[in-house]
C-alpha cells in the first residue's frame, strides 16, 4: 500500500512530469566558464598587484573620509567608517567561496593527474617486471647453450677417444691424401684436346 501512495506522489517513472511554475525565474551559467573566472579571480587576488591596489583604495578612502569637510565625506569617521567595512565585508563574502571554488578546481586537476600517474606508474611496473621474467629466461637458456671451453674440451675428448681406437689416421696418410686431391684437381682443371690437333 506504501509503494502505492508513494508512486502516486512522484509520479510514475514512464510518463513526463508536468512543468511546475517557479517563483523565481531560473538562468543558467556554463559551470566552466564560471569556474575559470573564479580561478582567474582567485589568483589575481593573490598579487602583489591586486594588494597594492586594495592598499591604496582603503588609504585613499580613509584619508578622503578623514581629512576632508564633513559635507563631502560620504562615509564619515563619526560613523567609523560604516560603508567601507560593509564593502569590505562583501568583498570578503564573496571572495572566499570563489578562493574556495578555485581550490575545488584545482584538487579535481590534481586528482586526475594522480590517476593518471598511478595508471602510467602500473605500466611501467608491468613494463619492468615483463622485462625482468624476459632477462631471467635469456640467463637460464644462456646456461643451456655451450661455451667455447665447453665444446673445446669435448673436441678433445672425442679426438682421444678416436685415438685410443685407431679411428684417426696418421699425419703421413694425410699428407698423401691431400697431394692425391691436389693432383685430381690439377687434371680437371687441364682442357682435354681434340685427336686432329
Amino acid at each position: 500500500m506504501r509503494g502505492d501512495e508513494r508512486g502516486e506522489s512522484t509520479g510514475r517513472l514512464d510518463q513526463p512530469q508536468e512543468k511546475r511554475a517557479s517563483v523565481l525565474p531560473r538562468f543558467s551559467m556554463d559551470s566552466e566558464n564560471f569556474g575559470v573566472a573564479s580561478e582567474k579571480f582567485a589568483r589575481f587576488m593573490g598579487t602583489a598587484t591586486f594588494l597594492i591596489w586594495m592598499t591604496l583604495f582603503v588609504a585613499i578612502w580613509l584619508a578622503w573620509n578623514t581629512f576632508m569637510p564633513e559635507s563631502a565625506q560620504f562615509d564619515p569617521r563619526a560613523l567609523n567608517y560604516t560603508l567601507l567595512t560593509l564593502i569590505l565585508s562583501l568583498q570578503a563574502s564573496y571572495a572566499a567561496p570563489l578562493i574556495l571554488l578555485a581550490q575545488n578546481r584545482q584538487d579535481d586537476r590534481d586528482r586526475v593527474g594522480l590517476e593518471q600517474d598511478r595508471a602510467r606508474d602500473e605500466r611501467n611496473l608491468a613494463d619492468t617486471e615483463f622485462l625482468t621474467r624476459e632477462v631471467a629466461s635469456l640467463r637460464l637458456a644462456m646456461r643451456e647453450t655451450a661455451t667455447r671451453d665447453f665444446v673445446r674440451s669435448e673436441l678433445r675428448s672425442l679426438l682421444e677417444e678416436m685415438e685410443e681406437r685407431g679411428m684417426l689416421a696418421s699425419p703421413e696418410d694425410d699428407e698423401e691424401e691431400a697431394g692425391g686431391r691436389a693432383e685430381r684437381s690439377k687434371n680437371e682443371r687441364k682442357p682435354r684436346r681434340k685427336d686432329g690437333a
